[in-house]
């Protein structure tokens, strides 16, 4: 324990604020090469959501006409029991005793054949919305095709960007990992959490001109001579970034 103690540097504020400007330099530097990207990563995902929904709705259309067959199919056996009936009933009538059997059965006969209109009606709505279905579904599948071809071209164009850019993004991210390090982690997740809430990704930025370099805000005299002197961390009281000197080069020298 002792010799970790011995071991333990203390770090100056001036050189906190120094790693963090380094940090957001490298930082900088990556947000750069991804705006290369611009909306691909969003047109991507985009095109991802689109595919993913079409073949949903595809694969519910074939199981609605699906359905449509099984109830048409379902109608035609209804046909062919009524038909069977009615063979029957007219064999009947044939050794009926008296009218009152006759009539009994004229009516039977005539109830099944109104459930033959009702059937063969009920098959003739199912064909047209079956028809329909299938028309949707072949609109639907020509639509999914060029979907398909837009996001494998957008994936690879996508991907050359990445493949491009792969060995300066992760030198960077090496190089970011190296000076985070030497920042305390209170320290880094107030920078991480300022980065994340700015459009542009700067946290930390010059006082130029007597302003704050990211909202251009003007900084009090007094204020700029404490963000000179490095001494502690001082913030902008209009848009909350870290605040540092223009000559943190000469600082850093």
């Amino acid at each position: 324990m002792a010799t970790k103690k011995q071991e333990t540097k203390e770090i100056s504020t001036k050189d906190k604020l120094i790693a963090l400007y380094r940090l957001q330099q490298i930082e900088s530097q990556e947000d750069e090469i991804n705006r290369l990207k611009g909306e691909l990563p969003f047109e991507v995902q985009d095109l991802e959501d689109d595919v993913e929904g079409m073949e949903t709705r595809l694969r519910n259309m074939v199981a609605e006409v699906d359905d449509l067959s099984r109830k048409a199919k379902s109608q035609k056996d209804d046909i062919e029991a009524a038909k069977l009936k009615i063979a029957k009933y007219e064999e009947q009538q044939s050794n009926v005793r008296n009218n009152r059997e006759f009539e009994s059965l004229a009516k039977e006969i005539e109830y099944q054949k109104l459930e033959i209109e009702l059937c063969e009606k009920r098959i003739k709505e199912y064909s047209a919305a079956a028809k329909n279905k299938k028309k949707s579904i072949e609109e639907c599948k020509a639509s999914l095709a060029d979907r398909k071809i837009d996001l494998d071209n957008k994936r690879a164009e996508l991907e050359s960007i990445d493949q491009e850019t792969a060995k300066e993004i992760a030198d960077l991210r090496s190089q970011a990992e190296t000076v985070a390090a030497d920042i305390d982690e209170r320290l880094l997740t107030a920078y991480r959490k300022i980065r994340g809430g700015m459009r542009n990704g700067l946290a930390v930025v010059e006082v130029k001109r007597d302003a704050c370099g990211g909202c251009f805000n003007r900084i009090p005299p007094q204020r700029q001579l404490d963000i000179r002197m490095s001494k502690k961390i001082i913030v902008c009281e209009y848009c909350g970034r870290i605040l540092i000197s223009d000559k943190i080069e000469e600082v850093e020298e």
